[in-house]
């Protein structure tokens, strides 16, 4: 089955761009981000193994990132197609992804590598707020609320994710931008990396990833690990 990987910094717009394929191609929505963050909410013992890292911008264990996407992987069975979000971001979790896919009878076919300049990155994470009751997304000038600090859904309170503060955005970049090279080389090797510009439109980054796909499907060929 269909395999791909939405590679970028955070702030690259990854999450848009998934919400968008899900609803187009049936993907699997495998987005470790988010995962992590449920489970530092919930209390689980992997969200507290993970939180000191999350909140000091660093990047959590490949250990128990590779533990949380088996666990998904586990819940989904029976052909599903997978779309993984900010994962992997080592050499050793692309290695554990391989593995993690080819026992399931799956392989990698894209990685689209979503990328904008550091600035803008910078502004879209600092600027975010989510609402504390429903999880919306706004942003202080790209997506405000019509009142100020108050969800437009459900009337709920507006908030900074102590990740998307600037000091740590920034650290979260630095951090990203040494390990990504390796990993965008090692996929490129293997003619899997797809470029997009994602300082456009959101919706121009979708179409081309959706243009690539669509290109793909019935001819293109998956590249085994």
């Amino acid at each position: 089955m269909q395999a791909i990987v939405l590679l970028g910094a955070p702030g690259a717009g990854k999450g848009t761009a998934a919400d968008g394929l899900q609803e187009e191609f049936g993907f699997l929505h495998v987005s470790t981000g988010n995962m992590l963050r449920e489970a530092v909410a919930g209390g689980t013992s992997v969200g507290h193994e993970a939180e000191p890292f999350m909140q000091a911008g660093e990047l959590v264990p490949d250990r128990i990132i590779g533990h949380v996407v088996e666990e998904v992987l586990d819940s989904h069975k029976g052909g599903a197609r997978y779309m993984f979000d900010g994962y992997p971001r080592t050499l050793t979790q692309a290695d554990m992804l391989d593995a993690c896919l080819k026992s399931r009878a799956s392989e990698l076919n894209h990685v689209f590598y979503l990328s904008a300049p550091r600035g803008i990155l910078v502004g879209r994470l600092a600027g975010r707020r989510i609402c504390a009751s429903c999880g919306a997304n706004y942003h202080l000038v790209n997506v405000q609320p019509k009142v100020g600090g108050v969800c437009d859904r459900c009337s709920g309170e507006l908030y900074q994710r102590p990740d998307d503060s600037e000091e740590t955005v920034n650290t979260r970049l630095n951090i990203y931008e040494e390990m990504t090279r390796e990993l965008a080389d090692h996929y490129e090797k293997r003619s899997l990396l797809q470029p997009i510009d994602s300082s456009r439109r959101p919706e121009d980054a979708i179409d081309d990833i959706t243009r690539i796909l669509r290109s793909s499907e019935g001819g293109g060929q998956a590249v085994s690990p």
